[in-house]
């Protein structure tokens, strides 16, 4: 694990970022962009989008030390900015999501405000503040916007009371079975939550979006995942905080029936492997072994319709594991 200071004190990457940000060249330079782009408050641009949204995706740590990605729905309004440091959230507690443990007074959050049907999107993390179960408040530590790279367009509609439970339980599985790794292998999207922490005691959650052509996430006869990692805004909140850490919580979502996936485990960056070079678009992979697997059918009250044409442009220069295991049985012939 590394040592990581408090973000901000002496530069706006932590250690674990920074790590990255110096393989990839580019460390002088996201120096000074860091400094002009993540900001401890929200624009006006950004506190209107979040009004309008539909859902909302979060990261949070539970009380073991686990990550876990969610995704919660609530009729657009459920967030409001009242002030250009604060974001209210109206959702009530939700014991059945595993995120939800994390989720109380005090507690560090990651936040990605998502359209699936424009592919604007906007990352935050901060702390919560609650005074009860219907709602908090987050006060912001840093928000940002995100590019639209490889988010797959898709249209939203409600399909019951977004604060009507699903009726169906939660099921907790040892393994991933049949129909969890159905799900994964068809998935072209998923979110993934991470964070670090600091000699201060303090956290920084960070939750974001994965996406690719179907199949892009690998399951191994072990259950490992293995992910190719794109081109992307060079900031690498995410794989910096798995150097940091070694902690991810993924959640895969159906965006047919509203289930979610979600699994809390290890992750681990990978730099140097022959691999990279066979998945055309990968600069680099990593790995995720679930610990934790959680399957809530009907959890979520929207269901997404894809567009002919949603595909994003850019994963046009991406390949598959099956073009990727091709050329490295080339080569090894």
């Amino acid at each position: 694990m590394l040592s990581l200071n408090p973000t901000g004190q002496t530069s706006p990457w932590h250690a674990g970022e920074r790590v990255l940000q110096d393989q990839a060249g580019v460390a002088e330079r996201m120096e000074e962009l860091g400094r002009r782009v993540l900001r401890d408050h929200l624009i006006d641009q950004h506190r209107a989008f979040y009004a309008q949204l539909p859902f909302i995706v979060l990261g949070t740590v539970d009380g073991e030390g686990d990550a876990w990605a969610t995704m919660r729905a609530a009729n657009p309004g459920f967030l409001q900015s009242p002030d250009p440091h604060v974001l209210s959230v109206g959702l009530d507690r939700r014991p059945d999501d595993p995120a939800d443990a994390g989720m109380g007074d005090g507690d560090a959050i990651g936040m990605l405000g998502i359209e699936l049907h424009s592919r604007r999107r906007n990352r935050l993390n901060g702390k919560i503040h609650r005074s009860g179960p219907e709602g908090f408040d987050v006060d912001v530590g840093q928000s940002y916007g995100n590019c639209p790279k490889y988010v797959q367009l898709r249209d939203f509609r409600f399909v019951r009371d977004p604060f009507a439970g699903a009726v169906s339980k939660p099921v907790m599985l040892e393994t991933l079975d049949a129909d969890a790794q159905q799900m994964i292998a068809a998935a072209d999207t998923f979110f993934i939550a991470t964070y670090a922490e600091f000699g201060n005691g303090q956290r920084q959650a960070d939750v974001s979006h994965r996406g690719g052509k179907p199949g892009f996430v690998r399951i191994g006869a072990d259950g490992v995942l293995t992910i190719p990692d794109f081109a992307g805004n060079l900031f690498f909140n995410t794989l910096g905080n798995i150097l940091a850490n070694g902690k991810a919580g993924l959640v895969f979502a159906d965006f047919d029936t509203g289930d979610l996936l979600q699994l809390s485990g290890d992750a681990q960056v990978v730099v140097d492997s022959p691999e990279i070079a066979a998945f055309e678009g990968a600069e680099r992979l990593w790995r995720f072994t679930p610990r934790r697997i959680i399957r809530r059918p009907d959890a979520l009250p929207l269901r997404w319709a894809k567009h002919d044409e949603g595909q994003s442009p850019s994963l046009r220069i991406t390949g598959s594991w099956d073009e990727a295991e091709r050329r490295l049985s080339a080569s090894t012939a």
